[in-house]
C-alpha cells in the first residue's frame, strides 16, 4: 500500500546471509561510508542497532550490471563542455576519471564557467582546472537513494536530522 516503502524495499542491499558477514563479526571499517560507494549506495538510508552499514539501499540512479557490479551515470565532458551523452560507470572505472560535481556552473552552451572546478579524482576532493574534467554527475540527488532524496533541502539540513 506504501509505494515508497515497496521501492526501497526492492533496492535494499544487504552484506548479512549465506557467503557474507555476520553482525558480531562485522567491524568499522565494513560499516563505514566508502569514496567508492558515492552514487552507488546511500550514505543515509542505513538502519540502526547491530545492522547499521550491513544493510543498505541503491542510489537514486544506480543499476546493477550483467556482471553484478553497482554502475552510477555520468555525463561526458569534452572541451570543457558538458555534452548530452551518459555512460554509466563501476567504482573501479571511475577512479581513473575527473568527475565534477553535478551542480558546477555552467553557461547556456554547456561549458563551465570557472576556471577551477570542484572535482573527486580517486575518493579525493579537489579543484581541478576545467579542462582536466572527464565527467560530471547526472544529479546531485546521484548520492542518495529514492526516500532520501525526498527529504526536502535535504543539502541544508543537520545531517543526524536527515538519518
Amino acid at each position: 500500500t506504501n509505494p515508497l516503502s515497496e521501492v526501497t524495499h526492492k533496492r535494499r542491499l544487504s552484506a548479512l546471509g549465506p557467503g557474507g558477514l555476520t553482525r558480531e563479526r562485522a567491524g568499522f571499517e565494513v560499516r563505514d561510508v566508502h569514496p567508492t560507494h558515492y552514487g552507488r549506495m546511500c550514505p543515509i538510508e542505513t538502519p540502526e542497532g547491530p545492522n547499521i552499514g550491513l544493510i543498505n539501499s541503491l542510489a537514486t540512479f544506480a543499476r546493477v550490471n550483467k556482471y553484478g557490479f553497482i554502475e552510477t551515470p555520468y555525463r561526458v565532458v569534452t572541451d570543457a563542455k558538458v555534452t548530452d551523452e551518459v555512460h554509466y560507470m563501476s567504482a573501479t572505472e571511475e577512479m581513473r576519471h575527473t568527475v565534477a560535481q553535478a551542480n558546477a556552473t555552467l553557461d547556456e552552451d554547456g561549458k563551465f564557467i570557472n576556471d577551477l572546478v570542484s572535482t573527486r579524482q580517486s575518493g579525493d576532493y579537489t579543484l581541478a582546472p576545467r579542462e582536466n574534467v572527464d565527467l560530471i554527475d547526472v544529479s546531485p540527488k546521484q548520492l542518495v537513494s529514492v526516500a532520501a532524496s525526498l527529504i526536502p533541502f535535504l543539502e541544508n539540513d543537520d545531517a543526524n536530522r536527515a538519518l
